[in-house]
């Protein structure tokens, strides 16, 4: 991966690549989750013990065969079976583990393993098999001849074990290969020379067996994951328009006739309601929308909520603890923080409302403002129902404007408004009556002497 980052932490789907491992594997309700840990264990271990998965570290990483050596250390003696996977195959089924459980049963094996057919099989174990299609052993692909390395059917590196019948082939493991370390492919030859069940399943659908062992192929399996998931999205009656385009986590939740146009990122859980919109290039990160809602084109959203009926939009921008109720609008160039727009209002253009509630069918005018820091902390607005504010508005915080109340364009507010008040706080305008031709006349002289004038003194008010 050429990275800093342990391999199973980076991301696709929007998850690091061992947490989608363990998520395949819950639902089998194993007796125990266990994960073998080496670089970086202590960062994989936070990410996976969250997740209700036990871990063992391996502190020499000598190979897979000695990581299931190290992990019979806390594998309980009562356990039966084994199912043994990479961190690094986020894109696997638990319906293709329950298929592998179910034929290693019923096959009575002591091993069963989970195949795939590859156009581009490198870096896969190849599987060996014999005239009669039996499993005789899997190669490593920098053990493998050019006749192996032909071979379409690959390993997965995932599979089901009766432990009584592995435990004495791990421990006869030898490292006698080229990188002096113990295979637990290698277990699946000692397994047939001992004349033991080995079986094979092979995967639908050969996505699921994927590794991430580049940049590249870790695109490849995030993208896979964003196809998945606007099928789901799709199937549950939602319109998505190039849906190639579109990126939904795996927790979003979309209602029926909702429309997604393209370049749409809904990310993490959010949740969106029925018939709603959400216009080009808008992103959403845990963000609820009821139904009706419309987002215009290019807004950002991060932990907000909207209301029925509601529009917000275009470039719009709401922090964490936007709270817009329904049939409210916030316009283009409106950043919304910690504020809650009650029923009705409107903030239409160019206005910054933080750490403020505005009341019921009120109307905030564009250039608007609530200064709530000083330097040193920060002060709530409160702006009461019915209220108009002026454009270019300052509402400098603690303050309070009362229901019904306006106030005028351009205003600087420092004091609380009473209801149904005007409130007015700015310089008292004078006209300097024909300074305009005045000015245009002495200009054009100057201009014709070469000299610059200055302009001239304002009549003395009649």
């Amino acid at each position: 991966m050429r990275s800093d980052l342990a391999k199973v932490l980076h991301l696709a789907g929007a998850h690091p690549l061992v947490e989608h491992v363990i998520r395949a594997c819950q639902p089998l309700k194993p007796a125990q989750l266990l994960a073998v840990v080496g670089h970086q264990g202590d960062d994989v271990s936070a990410v996976v013990e969250a997740l209700g998965c036990e871990t063992v570290l391996q502190k020499s990483q000598r190979g897979t065969g000695h990581a299931l050596q190290v992990a019979r250390r806390k594998i309980r003696k009562s356990a039966k079976y084994a199912v043994v996977l990479p961190g690094d195959a986020p894109l696997l089924r638990t319906e293709t583990l329950e298929a592998l459980v179910s034929a290693h049963r019923r096959g009575e094996a002591a091993a069963t393993i989970l195949t795939a057919e590859l156009d581009d099989p490198t870096d896969y174990g190849r599987v060996i098999r014999d005239s009669e299609g039996r499993v005789q052993r899997v190669v490593e692909e920098k053990s493998a001849t050019p006749e192996q390395r032909a071979i379409r059917e690959v390993n997965s590196s995932i599979y089901c074990f009766t432990l009584a019948k592995l435990w004495p082939c791990l421990n006869a493991l030898r490292p006698d290969n080229a990188h002096r370390e113990l295979y637990l492919t290698d277990a699946i030859g000692l397994l047939r020379e001992r004349n033991e069940r080995v079986l094979a399943v092979m995967a639908e659908d050969a996505a699921e067996i994927l590794g991430c062992n580049t940049r590249a192929s870790l695109a490849d399996v995030d993208r896979i994951f964003r196809a998945r998931k606007s099928a789901e999205v799709m199937e549950s009656g939602v319109t998505i328009y190039l849906p190639e385009t579109v990126v939904i986590d795996p927790d979003v939740i979309a209602g029926e006739d909702s429309v997604i146009e393209p370049g749409v990122h809904l990310l993490g859980a959010t949740r969106i309601g029925a018939r709603c919109k959400i216009r080009a290039g808008c992103v959403l990160r845990d963000t609820r929308l009821e139904d009706d809602v419309i987002i215009e084109p290019y807004t950002v959203m991060d932990r907000g909520k909207v209301g029925s009926f509601a529009t917000v939009g275009p470039f719009a921008r709401f922090r964490p603890g936007a709270d817009i109720r329904a049939r409210a609008h916030i316009g283009n160039f409106v950043e919304v923080k910690n504020s809650v727009v009650h029923e009705g209002a409107k903030a239409g253009h160019l206005t910054y409302l933080g750490d403020a509630s505005v009341g019921a069918e009120t109307n905030i005018g564009a250039g608007t403002i609530t200064c709530n820091y000083d330097g040193a902390g920060k002060y709530h607005t409160a702006i009461g129902k019915r209220v108009f504010i002026g454009s270019d508005t300052a509402l400098v915080a603690p303050i309070r404007v009362g229901d019904d109340a306006y106030v005028a364009a351009g205003s600087v507010i420092t004091e609380n408004v009473p209801a149904n008040a005007l409130a007015i706080a700015r310089g008292r305008q004078s006209n300097k009556l024909g300074w305009a031709t005045a000015r245009r006349k002495e200009l054009a002289s100057a201009k014709k002497s070469g000299k610059s004038r200055k302009a001239p003194k304002p009549r003395k008010k009649r």
